[in-house]
């Protein structure tokens, strides 16, 4: 509680500055106006799941109470029977006046107040929603739903999220799935396994990142709608969790490791990578690094050699994230394979090292769905699936467009045509390769355009970057 009186003074403070600045009335004409929006939004959180708790209603009543013209000083169960918070929720779902106000100032001087109201706003919802031992999904949804409506706003103001550059182009080109974007400074190389006798990661770890440009380049990627929600509300358990931990409350252990489910080229290495970083900043693991695997570099053929090349590449995931690419494999094979030797070591030492690791098991649905039934400690382990749709037609093609403007390609007007014509006739069968499949497509379009411009003695720039029809061709041919 003695948390949330010091989030809503700072934020009272902070906002009731800004908001004074901005009008040149001072900094103190207008924290009653503060007041107010910090208890719609601590109410609104509190009034998200329709259960109003006791340790809930005195919170807000001793962080907010005292301070409101005139005082609100009744009991818990008083401000339940009268129905002060009763439909708060709905505040959440529309911009309110203030921070339209400071939408649209920022959208007129190019300020980042918004930004200051978003993360205060932010802070005060996740230890509102701290106050429960365990945040309700219904909790966690509408601060997912708060959170996105607030961007939205910023969107259609014009004004770069958090997370983004303060100028220029809103985002890094291309953020698509399944397409590796240029590293960052310092991001070491993921690690794979391999059939040498040790796996080695690189030590230097990337620049720690915050929350707000983790999830704005999660936002940045193609589709994934579905995917993009469950990583966010994810982070907020995980948020709310750690806040508790700070304030020596108590907690409940939430699951790090998840089955990534669906067809190749659906994005779901470049998810794990983001999320790698994600648990980092929430404090989850150590280094946030990434280290990719499959059955390949698991198994051996000799007895006791199996064993040895799992701990060694979990070793080396120490600190970070294992994603293992069609996990099912390792179930596979009967009672004497060797990849069952791989689960047994691999459940161990996800026991063992609980507090630093996570795991994602990754591929087909229905084969993944077996995989984990194979043994009770991955049953126990992997409680939460995310799903990853095949994308539709108009999101491919923005793929490949997005490809496109990374490397410097336009297409014609017959050469778009095309690409939605060959991405709309490619069969959505079992192993569709998505982004993979446009990446292929792309790649196929840039060697026929250089065959077709290669005769040319003095090529324009427009020949050099610009795809034809005749450009766009199926990728086997």
């Amino acid at each position: 509680m003695s948390s949330l009186i010091a989030e809503v003074s700072g934020f009272v403070d902070d906002i009731g500055s800004t908001l004074g600045a901005l009008s040149g009335d001072g900094r103190d004409a207008h924290r009653q106006e503060a007041l107010i929006e910090a208890s719609n939004l601590v109410g609104a959180i509190i009034d998200s799941d329709g259960r109003q708790a006791d340790a809930e209603l005195d919170a807000f009543l001793d962080a907010i109470g005292p301070r409101l013209q005139p005082p609100l000083i009744v009991t818990a169960a008083r401000l339940r029977e009268g129905g002060m918070l009763d439909g708060r929720r709905t505040w959440l779902g529309s911009p309110s006046v203030l921070f339209d106000l400071l939408v649209r100032a920022d959208a007129r001087d190019g300020e980042r107040r918004s930004h200051r109201y978003y993360a205060g706003t932010l802070r005060l919802a996740h230890l509102t929603a701290a106050l429960d031992l365990v945040p309700s999904t219904e909790e966690i949804a509408a601060i997912d739903r708060f959170r996105t409506m607030l961007l939205q706003a910023m969107d259609a103001a014009g004004i770069n999220r958090p997370g983004q550059p303060a100028s220029g182009p809103a985002g890094p080109i291309p953020g698509v799935p399944g397409v590796p974007n240029a590293p960052r400074p310092g991001t070491p190389p993921t690690a794979a396994t391999a059939d040498a006798p040790a796996i080695t990661v690189d030590v230097q770890l990337p620049p720690e990142r915050g929350i707000d440009d983790l999830l704005a380049e999660l936002d940045e990627l193609v589709g994934l709608d579905n995917v993009k929600a469950e990583v966010r509300r994810l982070t907020s358990l995980l948020q709310v969790q750690r806040l508790r931990e700070e304030r020596g409350l108590p907690t409940i252990e939430a699951s790090k490791h998840l089955v990534f489910s669906g067809n190749p080229g659906t994005g779901k290495t470049t998810v794990a990578r983001l999320l790698s970083q994600i648990y980092r900043a929430v404090g989850v693991v150590s280094k946030g690094h990434l280290v990719e695997t499959d059955r390949s570099k698991l198994v051996a053929g000799y007895v006791g050699q199996t064993a040895l090349k799992t701990q060694q590449t979990l070793e080396a995931s120490l600190g970070g994230m294992l994603l293992i690419d069609e996990a099912y494999a390792l179930a596979r094979g009967g009672e004497n394979d060797f990849g069952r030797e791989a689960i047994d070591t691999l459940v161990k030492f996800m026991e063992d090292h609980r507090d630093d690791l996570a795991i994602v098991a990754a591929g087909y649905t229905e084969e993944m769905n077996t995989f984990i039934d194979t043994n009770p400690g991955l049953k126990s382990r992997f409680t939460r699936t995310i799903n990853f749709a095949d994308y539709t037609t108009d999101e491919l093609v923005l793929i490949f467009l997005k490809l496109g403007e990374k490397h410097q390609y336009t297409c014609s007007d017959d050469a778009l045509a095309r690409v939605q014509q060959l991405i709309d006739g490619e069969p959505r069968t079992r192993g569709f390769g998505n982004a993979r499949f446009v990446r292929n497509l792309f790649e196929t379009a840039v060697a026929h355009q250089a065959m077709r411009i290669a005769p040319l003695t003095d090529p324009t720039d427009e020949h050099l970057t610009t795809f034809t029809a005749a450009d766009i061709v199926p990728v086997d041919n």
